[in-house]
């Protein structure tokens, strides 16, 4: 009960001074439109909708530095670190297209897989960090699953799958999102993988915060006894308490300035 105060609070602060989109929460939940696009569009403003183009966000996790610049057209993530054999590491993506590696200010020559492999590892932690922004890029498909509740807690119950073209190597994973029926949060999320054998996981929001306008969260990170638990019942296995936590997804010393 304490946590749902906090975030009604948070989410009254964060909105007050955009009647625009208090309005359109108030109208959606009169409305209750009944489309996974309208409710990933509410859910992208209410997280800070396109904020993040024309500014760099910096953060830490895991003892490595993070930073997504955006502008209208192209972005660029970087995550910096020092490693004791390596050296001092800095990880260029631009667009997933383009990455580079510099170990103690030198180009290092990477071949084609490697280049995939370090690129995704980088492109993986800024894509969960931003969302639910993004889910709205051409390759994504979107199905609404209906509405459900989770800790007591109504959701509308989103799957986002990819387009083979635009959608990364990745492309066949499946995601789900819960996203509050009310005030429109992203507060679950899981995913069905495959690579390294394949499995699925599942995410619970906790440590919301509001940076410049744009929702941060943490997350819990939690995973199925059986790998191959479809990733549409992880809710009923969380409610049940019979997911296994893995991890704790906790990002550090967040800054939003602009460009």
């Amino acid at each position: 009960m304490r946590t749902l105060i906090y975030l009604l609070i948070l989410l009254a602060l964060s909105t007050a001074c955009d009647p625009e989109r208090q309005k359109m929460i108030e109208e959606e939940k009169a409305a209750r439109a009944d489309t996974a696009q309208t409710f990933i569009n509410n859910a992208i403003i209410v997280h800070g909708g396109n904020r993040f183009t024309g500014r760099t966000v910096e953060f830490d996790f895991r003892k490595r530095h993070y930073s997504v610049v955006r502008t209208d057209d192209q972005y660029i993530y970087t995550r910096t670190y020092d490693h004791d054999s390596l050296g001092h590491v800095q990880d260029t993506l631009v667009n997933s297209t383009s990455f580079t590696r510099y170990r103690n200010g030198e180009l290092q020559e990477l071949n084609e897989e490697w280049q995939g492999r370090l690129g995704n590892s980088v492109n993986s932690v800024l894509y969960f960090t931003q969302l639910p922004f993004g889910l709205n890029d051409p390759a994504v498909m979107k199905s609404y699953l209906g509405e459900t509740t989770v800790d007591g807690q109504p959701y509308h119950k989103i799957q986002i799958t990819f387009k083979q073209e635009g959608g990364g190597d990745d492309f066949d994973d499946i995601y789900v999102y819960w996203i509050h029926r009310d005030e429109f949060t992203l507060d679950y999320l899981g995913y069905e993988f495959s690579v390294n054998g394949g499995g699925t996981r599942f995410r619970k929001a906790i440590d919301r915060q509001v940076i410049n306008g744009i929702v941060f969260q943490n997350y819990i990170n939690y995973k199925a006894e059986d790998k191959d638990t479809p990733i549409g019942i992880h809710d009923e296995l969380f409610d049940k308490g019979e997911l296994i936590e893995l991890s704790r997804i906790i990002n550090t010393d967040i800054s939003v300035v602009e460009n």
